[in-house]
């Protein structure tokens, strides 16, 4: 398939070295232009804009950081003769996996619809290390044929992919409410943590408990070990991404008219914690905002 890939930071370049590996013939786009240089060598091209990387495409696919970065790459800057909705053919597809607001997606699904384009909203969960492996969890929501034709793309980066609708930005709905209840569990160990530390509880032994018994869930395995040996490192998701989830997820909510409080003190959680210059860190590290709260000091340098 001739795939355009724009965006190859610390998950898209991954996903696009495992979709290069299955035998796609790659065009690639990065604001950076020396991400591309491992692909580039592998065989792949590198266009100068994201209209360029996908005016040959039959499907592009988008891993960007926030909506500014999708909405630069699709609309383009100035008359937009440099973004990926001028140049896509119809009838080719545009696959979205970035973490992006449902208004963003909606609009999205509009223009693209304008010019003949198939929209097809894609978000994951995994971290670096699981994209590096192809084993990412993928959301989809799209048109049943649409879907159809991007199961092998999608196979090349995840382990499993669940589709949720046949409307676009559903799957938008699903990954973040679930990256809400992610920080949610982050938040319930950091405090549940700090008070057994306060009571001379070894941190680490209280996870093995934890994981021993109701909590085997990877997502309290990975966060609870970082907050028990208070060590943030190596950074895969960064507190400013995280905090945009959060305030995406309440923007959504406020639509619906669907109180969130919980969603609101992890808010103010992310806000304390990058007060407390952590702003390159990665998005768990708010959780030393509860042990700094209860008096505890830092294990580890921030």
């Amino acid at each position: 398939m001739k795939i355009a890939f724009i965006g190859l930071g610390n998950m898209g370049l991954p996903m696009a070295r495992n979709l290069m590996r299955a035998g796609h013939e790659m065009v690639l786009y990065n604001r950076t232009a020396s991400r591309a240089d491992e692909l580039k060598k592998a065989g792949g091209k590198v266009a100068a804009t994201p209209g360029e990387a996908a005016a040959d495409a039959e499907v592009v696919i988008t891993m960007l950081a926030d909506d500014a970065a999708v909405e630069s790459v699709v609309f383009g800057a100035d008359t937009g003769s440099n973004g990926l909705l001028a140049t896509l053919k119809p009838g080719a597809i545009h696959l979205s996996m970035s973490t992006i607001s449902v208004e963003l997606a909606q609009r999205l699904l509009q223009a693209h619809n304008s010019k003949g384009q198939r929209f097809v909203s894609a978000p994951v969960f995994g971290r670096p290390e699981a994209a590096a492996q192809g084993k990412l969890f993928i959301v989809t929501a799209g048109p049943s044929a649409i879907l159809k034709t991007c199961e092998p793309l999608l196979a090349s980066m995840g382990q499993k992919t669940f589709v949720v609708s046949e409307n676009p930005p559903a799957a938008n709905v699903v990954k973040l409410s679930g990256n809400f209840l992610i920080a949610s569990v982050i938040e319930g160990l950091a405090e549940a943590t700090a008070l057994v530390r306060k009571y001379g509880i070894d941190p680490q032994t209280y996870l093995d408990v934890l994981t021993g018994t109701l909590f085997g869930a990877p997502v309290y395995s990975t966060y609870g070990s970082r907050i028990a040996k208070d060590n943030f490192e190596p950074v895969g998701f960064r507190m400013p991404l995280g905090l945009k989830d959060i305030r995406l997820t309440l923007s959504a909510a406020e639509k619906a008219t669907v109180p969130m409080p919980f969603a609101s003190l992890i808010r103010d959680q992310m806000v304390s914690a990058m007060a407390r210059g952590l702003h390159d860190s990665d998005w768990s590290a708010f959780a030393r905002v509860a042990a700094e709260n209860a008096g505890l000091p830092s294990k580890s340098p921030k």
